[in-house]
């Protein structure tokens, strides 16, 4: 008679075969019950809804959404392509942000469907989908990725309702800057006989430095015999025109977070004290903070670490040839990379205290901060060399974050353009707040990007005058929902105050975060 530990095997073995075959989306049918109700006790399947599961991990902690989050969009294309076929698709308005390179999880995803309820579907974690009994665009209009179906580009933006251009200014901007002609508009327009559009849309593209495109617009429907009235969608102007040979939706996107979130970070952050007279000093502060800055960094990621286990990988008390693949000895490994790393930023730090650009000194160095963090995995076998070689090559996703980082094409296009915003920026609080917060938005690796954010955040404080500022573990949750506001709403505000409090602490001489004591 089988064991239970056999059993469970056997029902593994199940799922995992048809996750080869279609991915992390299961419905009741595709399992026998006894596989599906012992996968679920166990923890391996999460009910959606009824005779819907998605797959997920036993380590998982209750009211854990990144199962959910990493697996939504899945879901969607599997539950409404089962419920309607190929008659759905995205609204035009939630598919220009698809346009927009925006995967976000939406409280409530909105479809349209000829065949559809005009009812809400209550999802996992306060999500929904809202099917519209509405016609759907031509099928020359639908674009299909990863399963979702959604409107074309121009499309799209003749389709969208002018409230979208001030709800969503960001994603509108990135979408139409991808417009390199105004004839994939003007078929559409001059189709539909839609003169106000076409003034929304040419005063839209004028915004955004897009002149010409607007021109053409308004002179071939004012040819063709319609009265055209150029209006601004947008309730902002930029401050800069988008460049034109930018085709990079992800750039795009860097540069106008850049612009919209740096204002509000220079009111609230304390005053820069200038660079320090003595360059040793302020480097030996450095060193003292280190065992208190690994604890925190290392605690916030997850790891259990001790200020004794810390200070002997430091010296070297350690065995790396001896380190097993258990959970002890990668916490050990990740506090000797913390040091290794630790000691590299410190080289970074001295070069911008001896007047290099902030910027620039990251951009050169960062690569090799993140060789030391993750060196001693590498010795040890638990990772490859491979994966020590440029950025992710893979999809990631944060834990309890609806945001989505940046798609793996799109990593490098938007690292350029944030160093080329960061070595330009002249407010070194800008520098400090948006460094740490741009970089873990992009999220440039498949690990370590909030310690590597952290010490950027550090060589940021550096070029300012600041202290080494320690982020606690005790503020873990204040912190990440800090990072939420700004990623997933576009307000920087509680992440600027967080970091402005933590700085002005160090500027009054107050002690770093206090260590607990083991129990």
């Amino acid at each position: 008679m089988a064991t239970p530990q056999e059993k469970l095997a056997s029902s593994l073995e199940a799922l995992k075969a048809l996750q080869d075959r279609q991915g992390m989306v299961v419905r009741s049918a595709d399992l026998s019950r006894t596989h599906r109700e012992r996968l679920v006790a166990n923890g391996f399947l999460i009910e959606v809804m009824r005779g819907w599961y998605i797959a997920a991990s036993p380590n998982d902690r209750p009211g854990d959404t990144t199962a959910w989050y990493a697996t939504f969009w899945e879901f969607v294309a599997r539950y409404l392509t089962d419920r309607f076929k190929n008659d759905w698709c995205l609204t035009p308005e939630s598919s220009l942000l698809l346009h927009a390179g925006n995967w976000t999880v939406p409280q409530q995803l909105v479809i349209r469907a000829p065949g559809g309820g005009n009812n809400p579907t209550e999802l996992m974690h306060q999500t929904s989908l809202y099917d519209m009994r509405v016609a759907l665009p031509p099928a020359s209009d639908i674009e299909t990725e990863n399963g979702i179906r959604f409107y074309s580009l121009p499309a799209a933006l003749v389709a969208a309702s002018p409230a979208v251009f001030e709800q969503r200014a960001t994603d509108l901007r990135i979408a139409l800057a991808q417009i390199r002609d105004s004839s994939e508009i003007l078929s559409r327009l001059l189709a539909g006989g839609h003169s106000v559009i076409a003034g929304r849309l040419a005063g839209a593209l004028r915004n955004i430095g897009r002149g010409r495109l607007a021109d053409d617009i308004i002179a071939t429907m004012e040819k063709a015999g319609y009265a055209v009235r150029e209006t601004d969608p947008f309730i902002s102007r930029l401050d800069f025109d988008i460049p034109r040979r930018e085709v990079s939706p992800a750039a795009t996107r860097i540069r106008l977070l850049w612009q919209k979130l740096r204002s509000p970070i220079v009111d609230l952050f304390p005053d820069s004290p200038g660079t320090p007279n003595d360059v040793e000093a302020y480097l030996e502060r450095v060193e003292d903070a280190f065992i208190t800055d690994a604890y925190h960094s290392l605690s916030i990621e997850g790891y259990r670490v001790s200020p004794d286990l810390i200070e002997r990988v430091r010296s070297g008390d350690w065995n790396p040839d001896a380190i097993a693949k258990d959970r002890e000895h990668q916490d050990a490994l990740a506090a000797r990379g913390y040091w290794q790393a630790f000691e590299a930023v410190k080289k970074s730090v001295r070069a911008v205290l001896t007047n290099a650009t902030p910027g620039d000194v990251v951009e050169a160095d960062h690569s090799q901060w993140y060789r030391e963090l993750f060196g001693p995995s590498v010795t040890a076998g638990i990772i490859e060399a491979a994966d020590l070689a440029g950025y992710r090559s893979e999809r990631v996703f944060i834990r309890n974050s609806m945001h989505t980082p940046l798609a793996p094409r799109a990593v490098s296009d938007a690292m350029a353009v944030f160093f080329e915003l960061l070595s330009a920026e002249d407010s070194p609080a800008v520098r400090v707040v948006l460094g740490h917060f741009i970089f873990v938005y992009i999220h440039p690796y498949m690990d370590g990007n909030g310690r590597m954010g952290r010490f950027l955040m550090n060589v940021m404080l550096a070029g300012g005058g600041y202290p080494w500022t320690v982020i606690p573990v005790g503020r873990r949750n204040e912190y990440m929902a800090a990072l939420e506001q700004a990623s997933v709403h576009e307000n920087i505000e509680p992440f600027s105050r967080f970091i402005a409090e933590l700085v002005q602490s160090q500027l009054n001489g107050e002690a770093l975060p206090a260590i607990p004591e083991a129990k």
